[in-house]
């Protein structure tokens, strides 16, 4: 027989986007027990500094709280909503663009009540859907790696207790990019185990405009600070892609030289710097295209997002190194082996990642 599951709480970091209310809705029809709480942290609070109003579903009003959140990225909002939470055994952080499934609830209390006492963390599955009948385009292929991510916190269950030993989210990771990562190495340094969960949740592909690849460099920066933290080897520890940072650098590069060379009047080596800046770019593009739908939309797109990148990519790597340089690590969680068992706890196998 299972034992019962344990007591949970919901947090949703939100800045008030409309798909707050198909993810909240999603979770009051979702089959299974309720959560003892849900607190919505809104990150863009008004001029007063209050919380403003959110879409919330009559079912949850009971349950949930909204607070107020210091806009300063998802991994501040989800310390604060877990502050908010009270002292419930495990906290369960949802995103605002997520959908949870018909039987989440249900799928959820029994990942909890398998949970041995030495999991700090319950990953959900993530399933992201792509249109029928074409090739997805650039900013769909980069929503579907979230299926395959190994410790996304889209949807993940944490114990109270772990996530306390751990400090909570380093609130240096401003943009919702590597915190999570973060978060699981400094447990599983402390002797804990992250478990893969049972429910599934649906992360729709959200509108983004034609200039999002570009934008989405900043996480370079974010990059350096997790080298800084945890050593260049946290890129395999974490089973994160390493993606093209050092062609885009050679291609930066190739660029600043012909500029260089052309205005010290060496037009041959500037010649040859900017040929090796073309070929850069034009293999860039044409790997983005092909797996693409190649409409003219997405072609142009493409074309001009691939001119923008590399030097985009290679500034905020160098802001990165500017900005992490004394970084210091917060330190592994504690272990818990040296925590008893809670009285009428089960004590189970270890359970690996």
């Amino acid at each position: 027989m299972q034992d019962p599951a344990p007591p949970y709480a919901v947090v949703v970091p939100t800045i008030g986007r409309p798909s707050l209310r198909a993810c909240l809705e999603a979770l009051a029809a979702s089959a299974g027990p309720r959560p003892q709480k849900i607190v919505l942290v809104h990150d863009r609070p008004g001029a007063d500094g209050t919380p403003g109003a959110l879409d919330v579903p009559e079912a949850l009003r009971p349950l949930t709280t909204v607070v107020a959140g210091a806009a300063a990225g998802p991994a501040a909002a989800r310390n604060t909503g877990a502050r908010a939470a009270g002292q419930v055994p495990w906290i369960v952080f949802l995103d605002d663009d997520v959908v949870p499934g018909p039987t989440w609830a249900e799928d959820l209390a029994h990942d909890l009540a398998s949970a041995s006492r030495d999991t700090a963390a319950v990953t959900a599955r993530i399933e992201v859907p792509l249109p029928p009948g074409r090739r997805p385009t650039d900013w769909e292929r980069n929503t579907a790696g979230l299926a395959t991510a190994q410790w996304i916190t889209a949807d993940m269950a944490f114990r109270r207790e772990a996530l306390e030993a751990a400090g909570g989210f380093d609130e240096r990771f401003r943009r919702a990019f590597r915190e999570d990562a973060d978060l699981a190495l400094r447990l599983l340094d402390g002797g804990w185990t992250l478990a893969p969960g049972t429910r599934r949740t649906t992360h729709p592909v959200r509108p983004a405009d034609r200039w999002v690849s570009v934008r989405l460099q900043a996480g370079n920066a974010d990059d350096v600070l997790m080298s800084r933290l945890h050593g260049p080897g946290w890129w395999s520890r974490a089973a994160a892609p390493r993606g093209r940072l050092p062609r885009h650098l050679a291609v930066s590069t190739a660029a600043g030289a012909a500029v260089c060379c052309a205005l010290l009047g060496r037009s041959a080596a500037a010649a040859v710097c900017a040929a090796g800046w073309f070929a850069g770019t034009a293999e860039f593009a044409a790997a983005r295209i092909a797996p693409g739908p190649r409409t003219r939309r997405e072609v142009a797109t493409m074309a001009a997002t691939s001119l923008l990148i590399p030097p985009a990519a290679t500034w905020h790597w160098l802001r990165g190194h500017a900005l992490h340089r004394r970084a210091r690590p917060l330190g592994p969680a504690r272990p818990p082996a040296a925590r008893p068992a809670a009285p009428g706890e089960p004590v189970r196998e270890q359970v690996a990642p």
